[in-house]
């Protein structure tokens, strides 16, 4: 689907939320690949991210983070702290944000099983920490290493590692609900954001329906400015980006003049 399509007849808006975990993130150790990623991918199909939050290895932490973002938004999805170490304890952290209990999954046991036996590698007591999941979550599918993430009311947990949570993001996509989806338009200024910063704000008063931003770059030979706009009723979208158009023509005939603008 083309940034010129709307998505199929659905709310308006479906929001979301990412929350990713783990102190690795925060000291800087590793550099996240995954919120911009899940970003992208759900604009895509039409759900709008509206806060990314980055909290440590901490249970109470991680507890206050996904009891505040759940309840805000239609969906939260979790990165990191899955494995099968001693500080991976997400799983333990959302069990206790939905106040359940939390237990080997009969279902994700069996396939650990086979899937080792497969490979000869050792099931261990750590490798099956990652079949504890919280009680009445269900799976979420992993294609790359077996060990599946899982969902809980509205919060969708997934691995760290980007290929394997790439591929708990497809799985977990099947299930969404999206909504009516965010159409955008660039435009090019070939001036500074300075310049544009007055009548832009004009703009936007215009067209409040729709979201306007600059976002300034060094083209090689000078600072210049994009212009995106976005919104969901292409026809309102359309028409602000033809004024867009025509401000900065404007603008840029009154400069050529020797005006102000």
């Amino acid at each position: 689907m083309t940034d010129e399509q709307a998505a199929p007849a659905g709310p308006e808006a479906v929001t979301a939320a990412i929350l990713v975990i783990g102190d690795e993130i925060l000291s800087g150790r590793t550099k996240d690949k995954n919120i911009g990623y899940i970003a992208e991918y759900l604009t895509a199909i039409g759900i709008d991210v509206k806060e990314v939050r980055v909290v440590g290895d901490e249970m109470d932490r991680i507890v206050e983070a996904v009891n505040a973002l759940r309840t805000r938004y239609d969906y939260v999805f979790t990165t990191g702290g899955i494995g099968p170490t001693h500080d991976d304890i997400t799983a333990d952290a959302i069990a206790a944000a939905f106040g359940v209990g939390i237990g080997p999954h009969p279902e994700i046991v069996a396939l650990m099983r086979r899937h080792y036996a497969e490979t000869g590698l050792e099931l261990n007591e750590a490798r099956l920490r990652m079949a504890r999941v919280p009680d009445g979550a269900d799976i979420i599918e992993n294609k790359i290493s077996k060990a599946p993430g899982f969902r809980i009311g509205n919060v969708h947990v997934m691995a760290g590692v980007p290929t394997i949570m790439q591929a708990m993001l497809d799985a977990a996509a099947e299930t969404l609900v999206t909504g009516r989806k965010m159409l955008s338009r660039s435009v090019e200024a070939h001036m500074g954001e300075g310049d544009v910063a007055k009548p832009l704000g004009e703009l936007q008063d215009r067209y409040p329906d729709i979201g306007i931003g600059s976002y300034p770059y060094f083209d090689g030979k000078r600072f210049t400015t994009q212009i995106v706009l976005r919104g969901r009723d292409e026809s309102r979208l359309d028409e602000a980006t033809r004024a867009a158009e025509t401000m900065l023509e404007e603008l840029r005939i009154s400069k050529a003049d020797g005006g102000r603008p």
